[in-house]
């Protein structure tokens, strides 16, 4: 699952480069400007459209987005779900509020593009899931509404992410920031503090869903780089099979974000 550790080794190799090529400039290069932090995550007032994906009782470890649909469904990435898993959702969570039966949405049906259920390709690392509640009501009316699906952004674009980081209580988190250019077709964005449990947590504009933290490493191998895989046909095409209620896809049994 995404971030569960740091790149140290590319963060070691980095300041071993610097130093080697500081050793061998001349007396007139000039210094090179740092690059500006960017935004750190914060504490934050919770969406109802956005809550926390639980395995069991107790323990979130992803986060999802309500979408707007005739259907009770989410988007998350593909690698938060799992066969065979007790796994619900609760939106608008928080430790407050506690997440009993009553808030629970239980997840029946998982929809995966195929290039995630063969392959696990990161291009392909969100999924659809259509969730129910004991007493029937639909999740859109509950919540408020939901999201509409956007295309994949290009640089320059203003979001929010807003996710729960993975543990046991706590709350929402947000950042606010731009896309940067993407890095091979993933779409990308710098907010640091967006940590281990933030994974499937969308990035938002309006009432407008255009990525989620996944695709590449998992959504990225260090807190301040977050990475999406593209939105378009594909994704639409599983809200589509969501919606007309067919059977759903079996997830794959394991993940590997490829960070050391």
């Amino acid at each position: 699952m995404r971030r569960a550790f740091r790149t140290v080794r590319r963060l070691i190799a980095g300041a071993t480069l610097l130093t080697v090529l500081a050793g061998c400039a001349g007396p007139q290069t000039p210094p090179v400007a740092p690059s500006p932090a960017p935004p750190t995550a914060q504490p934050a007032r919770p969406d109802p459209r956005v809550g926390a994906l639980f395995i069991g009782d107790d323990v979130h470890v992803c986060t999802g987005a309500v979408l707007a649909s005739s259907a009770d469904v989410i988007l998350t990435a593909a690698h938060c779900v799992a066969e065979d898993v007790d796994t619900t959702f609760v939106p608008g969570y928080t430790e407050e509020a506690d997440a009993d039966d009553a808030g629970r949405w239980r997840v029946d049906a998982v929809y995966l593009d195929p290039r995630w259920v063969t392959d696990q390709d990161p291009a392909a690392d969100f999924a659809v899931v259509r969730v129910s509640r004991g007493d029937g009501e639909p999740l859109d009316t509950v919540v408020g509404g939901g999201f509409r699906l956007g295309a994949a952004p290009g640089p320059g674009h203003e979001f929010t992410v807003t996710g729960y980081p993975a543990g046991v209580g706590g709350g929402p988190v947000a950042c606010a920031a731009a896309t940067a250019d993407a890095y091979e077709g993933f779409p990308e964005l710098h907010c640091d503090g967006v940590v281990a449990g933030f994974s499937g947590a969308p990035w938002v504009s309006g009432s407008t869903v255009s990525g989620l933290v996944g695709g590449l490493d998992g959504g990225g191998c260090v807190d301040e780089t977050s990475y999406s895989p593209p939105f378009g046909e594909a994704l639409d095409l599983l809200l589509s099979r969501a919606e007309a209620g067919g059977p759903g896809d079996t997830p794959p049994d394991s993940f590997d974000d490829g960070c050391a």
